[in-house]
């Protein structure tokens, strides 16, 4: 009999044990998700407001088109997407962020490691592709379309504290890259700061000459 109250009560004290072990490890558990939740809010937030502090968003793409029309540069927005949308391959975001990072006001486009060059604006020409692709279907149909080439190259900016730097892959008819009509002039512009793009399409016009792989080519039809 006293052999019987014993073991009751040793198994009375194993299972106390292992119940404070489970609440332990519940309440541990539990304590451990709220304060990583509460720190991983902290550290987001943190974050984000170096980045708005800073105006450099070098995790946005925006594609843009670059127009000549009636005397103005119109600039005008294509899309904007998250880098990891346009560019499918963290090997090439760090790329594009490493290179965006280190443009100067002298030389506003991405100098892109040589060997990846075409790899890299690929993704922008898919993305770009995609957006106009109805313009491709009318003509496989035999509906006129007009056709127009342009090329596509990556640029990051640098123009002041008070503006936002972003990646930008810009969009500029080929025959106006091969020949830039404001060599040393200005067009009208539609607001004053966009002198700085009219200088970073002459910086584009020049390194074309000399390095053309920094530049992908694609159609458009509309």
């Amino acid at each position: 009999m006293l052999f019987a109250d014993e073991t009751t009560d040793a198994i009375a004290k194993i299972a106390s044990d292992s119940a404070q072990k489970i609440i332990v490890t519940v309440v541990v558990s539990a304590v451990t998700t709220v304060a990583a939740f509460l720190f991983g809010r902290y550290w987001g937030r943190y974050k984000a407001q170096k980045i708005w502090d800073s105006k450099e968003f070098f995790d946005r793409v925006i594609i843009s088109m670059n127009i000549f029309a009636d005397g103005y540069l119109k600039i005008r927005t294509v899309m904007e997407r998250s880098i990891q949308e346009v560019f499918l391959n963290r090997i090439a975001i760090d790329m594009v962020e490493k290179a965006s990072k280190a443009c100067t006001v002298d030389q506003p486009l991405l100098l892109i490691p040589k060997a990846d060059r075409w790899y890299v604006l690929n993704f922008v020409l898919n993305a770009v592709a995609e957006h106009f692709s109805a313009g491709h279907v009318k003509r496989d149909a035999g509906v006129p379309v007009a056709s127009v080439k342009y090329a596509i190259f990556l640029t990051c900016e640098v123009v002041g504290d008070e503006r936002i730097r972003k990646v930008r892959a810009m969009l500029l008819r080929q025959d106006l890259l091969e020949n830039f009509p404001y060599t040393d002039t200005m067009p009208q512009l539609e607001n004053p700061w966009h002198s700085n793009r009219v200088e970073t399409l002459r910086k584009a016009s020049e390194l074309y000459k000399k390095e053309p792989d920094l530049f992908l080519m694609i159609e458009v039809c509309v």
